[in-house]
């Protein structure tokens, strides 16, 4: 018997078409993951490197933390196919809050083809989020509820195909319970009490409804890509040398503030 993984799709994707398997066809499409603020700007980010390794497409880079900013994960799924995507936060599954390994039996969201979703927080029901903000790792959800820092600063999704089904997938009628991620005994940002230094971490913020069902989907077990960003205050970047902070040049009119000089040899009063 085969084994059947759970997935969960944001709810809004109401129009549930019948899944076709592939037939162990190359990978068609994009994904691309990007880090936005509540504003809707990307948090800028710097590529590091872009390679396989075996049947994975490898990308990693560096993005610039705002601290104490709110941030969404949005995932665009440009291909013609309905995706499974595991996203880890400071090394914990967002939906379950359990440590990820970014596996296939990991509990994931699914995205359908040529469309987006956008994951703001920590999942604690299935109609509520926590909210994922930048800061220290001392205040951050992984240290503070599981003491892990074995992951610290880090954004990871996986991307995973669906095996050949011929048939229709799931029915929006089915209203499930989400795995709900632990909760802190204090969902508080305590900011005065972060270590200071040059890491980073994700908090657990308020919290915003976010609806989902539960749908069966069987992932393959490689995935076709993983996306790691690793995310540093600026002050780090700049130390890494992947930001060039270096003390702007001088502008000789607007900058220059000296009274006039006396001519050589003149006498001073």
């Amino acid at each position: 018997m085969r084994n059947r993984l759970i997935g969960i799709i944001m709810a809004v994707l109401v129009s549930a078409a019948p899944a076709f398997g592939h037939g162990n066809a190359p990978f068609a499409g994009e994904v691309s993951v990007e880090i936005i603020s509540d504003n809707g700007c990307v948090f800028r980010s710097f590529p590091a490197s872009d390679h396989g390794k075996g049947e994975t497409r490898v990308i990693k880079k560096y993005l610039e933390a705002k601290k104490g900013e709110n941030y969404g994960i949005v995932i665009r799924n440009n291909s013609p196919e309905r995706l499974g995507v595991v996203i880890a936060v400071d090394g914990r599954n967002i939906i379950t809050g359990a440590r990820s390994d970014l596996k296939n039996n990991e509990t994931m969201y699914l995205v359908n083809a040529y469309e987006h979703a956008q994951y703001d927080g920590w999942r604690t029901t299935a109609s509520e989020v926590h909210r994922f903000y930048f800061t220290e790792p001392a205040d951050s959800y992984s240290v503070r509820t599981f003491a892990d820092s074995s992951a610290m600063g880090v954004i990871a999704v996986a991307i995973y195909r669906e095996k050949d089904r011929p048939q229709p997938l799931f029915d929006l009628s089915r209203h499930e319970a989400a795995p709900a991620a632990p909760s802190l005994d204090s969902a508080g940002r305590s900011m005065g009490k972060a270590s200071a230094g040059e890491s980073t971490g994700t908090g657990f913020g308020d919290s915003r409804y976010s609806p989902v069902v539960r749908v069966e989907f069987e992932p393959e077990n490689v995935p076709v890509q993983k996306t790691l960003v690793k995310y540093e205050w600026r002050e780090t970047l700049c130390k890494k040398g992947i930001l060039k902070c270096g003390q702007e040049r001088k502008n000789r009119l607007w900058d220059n503030d000296e009274y006039a000089p006396y001519p050589p040899e003149s006498p001073r009063s």
